[in-house]
């Protein structure tokens, strides 16, 4: 086996996998079909364009998110790196301006010596050393060449992305900042907050109700046929808004709308409800309406959400749309190193294997490049502890029986018990984040000791200069 790597797909995933490769003296081919083939969500041919969120969620390492953040980022990882540099404020969270990450990510592939990018579509399955991580939208063709090798239908949830607003077009004498419990960065907080009434908030989640969607057409079969198998078709950590409304009248309040923490400074109270606007570019000019993922038919968007104090004006840079996503059932597929049982030289990552969230596909990214560089010089392939955060997902999901498996999120409900409980919340989340740093760290020594032969840099230095 040579050392040549192909990566298929040039998003956060196989461009975190790419970088991790090549950074271990691999020869690699990235093959990305944007933008002479797009897909429905993609606007750019950017490498690691962000289609959904600008957030890459919580920076706390006492969150199950922000723990991923710190052992992703003691692994080395360029696209949290990268991320950092292009933030804008948003509170405790890490987001950015997304033209600004993709754009350094692309640059930064594009001048690495041992990467070549290729700008075309793949449509079979490489059977040289290869890294699959082609993401939810992978092209029908490619599609039917993973279900051949796997021998097993893909499965499919329907994903939402959030309109966009222009700033300038926002009503600042009836919204105000602030982050929740004053926890911004800026003075006056890193969100912008559109309060509601009780009689505005229940006006507004009845014409949410009975807004007209988009129609799925293709989808619809799908659709179909996963009500019956008693399986949602959405995944719940991204339901559209007038899904979650249609739960329950409150069901919004107490969600993505929920009013805690925010103190509305011209009457000096809590507000009924509240609509969160999260900056999504470097300049502030444009912010993303936070837990708004949608299929309504654009024409109601524009309807509803005007409906939303401080909005009433709205402009929108970008309407929210639905799309599908696809995924395989990995337990039959992957091992805890990522390769594929059936064809051991051949390795998946991001949404595809069935993690959520755009720091889940960027942790899988780096452990797929890493393990295939590994491959290629005949060292034995990582398995993170469970006691770490990645460790624990990427046992889930390679582990999940078939009739539980759902594409999941990094949270603290997969670690392993601490050996003595903690029945505070917020000091038991900080005894499994110690828990699992200190375990990362006597892993990833130990795997620098087995590298210094091969003169590759230790995690911590596998970083752009």
């Amino acid at each position: 086996m040579g050392k040549q790597l192909i990566v298929v797909g040039g998003g956060l995933a196989g461009s975190e996998a790419a970088w991790q490769a090549a950074q271990r003296g691999m020869q690699v081919l990235l093959y990305e079909m944007r933008p002479k083939k797009m897909t429905g969500a993609h606007k750019t041919g950017d490498l690691a364009e962000l289609v959904c969120s600008n957030s890459l969620g919580t920076t706390l390492i006492d969150r199950a998110g922000g723990l991923l953040k710190e052992e992703i980022r003691r692994m080395g990882s360029l696209l949290l790196a990268l991320a950092e540099t292009c933030a804008v404020p948003a509170g405790s969270a890490l987001a950015v301006d997304r033209t600004c990450f993709a754009r350094k990510v692309t640059e930064t592939l594009e001048a690495h010596p041992n990467i070549r990018i290729i700008r075309e579509e793949v449509t079979e399955i490489p059977q040289d050393l290869a890294i699959i991580a082609t993401g939810p939208l992978t092209s029908p063709k490619l599609s039917e060449a993973l279900a051949r090798l796997t021998g097993r239908d893909h499965l499919y949830f329907y994903d939402a992305i959030a309109p966009i607003v222009v700033y300038e077009s926002i009503n600042m004498e009836v919204c105000f900042r602030g982050s929740r419990y004053g926890r911004g960065v800026q003075e006056e907080g890193d969100y912008i907050n559109c309060p509601m009434n009780e009689e505005q908030y229940y006006a507004f989640v009845d014409a949410l109700v009975h807004a007209e969607r988009i129609e799925l057409h293709d989808f619809e079969k799908d659709i179909e046929q996963g009500v019956r198998a008693g399986k949602h078709p959405f995944f719940e950590g991204c339901l559209p808004i007038e899904v979650m409304a249609r739960r329950g009248r409150d069901a919004l309040r107490f969600g993505p709308l929920r009013p805690t923490g925010l103190i509305d400074p011209r009457t000096g109270r809590q507000p009924f409800a509240v609509v969160q606007l999260r900056q999504d570019n470097l300049a502030g000019t444009l912010y993303n309406m936070v837990g708004f993922q949608t299929n309504l038919k654009f024409s109601e968007q524009r309807r509803v959400f005007r409906m939303i104090p401080g909005l009433e004006k709205a402009e929108f840079a970008r309407y929210g749309q639905m799309h599908r996503n696809t995924y395989i059932f990995a337990p039959a597929v992957l091992t805890p190193a990522l390769q594929v049982r059936q064809r051991p030289h051949l390795f998946m990552a991001g949404q595809i294997v069935g993690v959520e969230g755009y720091v889940g596909n960027i942790a899988t990214g780096l452990l797929a490049g890493w393990n295939a560089a590994r491959l290629a010089h005949g060292l034995p392939l990582l398995e993170l502890p469970r006691e770490t955060m990645l460790g624990a997902l990427i046992y889930y999901i390679t582990h999940a029986s078939e009739a539980d498996f759902q594409p999941m999120k990094a949270n603290f409900g997969l670690l392993p018990p601490l050996e003595q409980p903690i029945r505070d919340k917020r000091a038991r989340q900080q005894a499994y984040a110690q828990r699992a740093l200190q375990a990362l760290d006597a892993f990833l020594a130990q795997v620098a000791a087995q590298e210094a032969p091969l003169g590759w840099p230790s995690p911590k230095t596998v970083l752009p200069a």
